[in-house]
């Protein structure tokens, strides 16, 4: 939490906080992080219509191994998996499985549901 100095606490950037104020400013930045996510799953669609092709149903489908590897991608998404479960439990995608390791799950499709 950083440094006490009486009543207040010096934060990671120097400047002298209360608890009250540092309990706060966790709680902004944790919500910032939460909201971010429709934007995260918004690039992911972009990523997955530009990387993708159709497939026999008509759907955009991308190999996870395509996604993982692409240089945009890794600069875009700090964490891709996690990303991908998001827009799995919003019904954005679907892919078999629960969790996408590289290597292993390489050849697993990703299909864009949501267009």
């Amino acid at each position: 939490m950083g440094e006490s100095k009486g009543k207040f606490h010096v934060d990671h950037n120097g400047v002298r906080k209360s608890r009250v104020q540092l309990v706060n400013s966790r709680k902004k930045q944790k919500n910032r992080a939460i909201m971010d996510v429709p934007h995260e799953i918004n690039l992911l669609v972009q990523e997955i219509q530009r990387l993708g092709s159709k497939n026999s149903d008509g759907q955009t489908s991308v190999k996870f191994g395509v996604l993982f590897n692409d240089d945009r991608c890794a600069n875009i998404f700090e964490a891709l998996v996690g990303t991908l479960k998001a827009a799995k439990k919003k019904k954005v995608i679907s892919f078999q499985g629960e969790l996408l390791l590289q290597g292993v799950h390489d050849n697993v499709d990703i299909i864009l549901l949501q267009e």
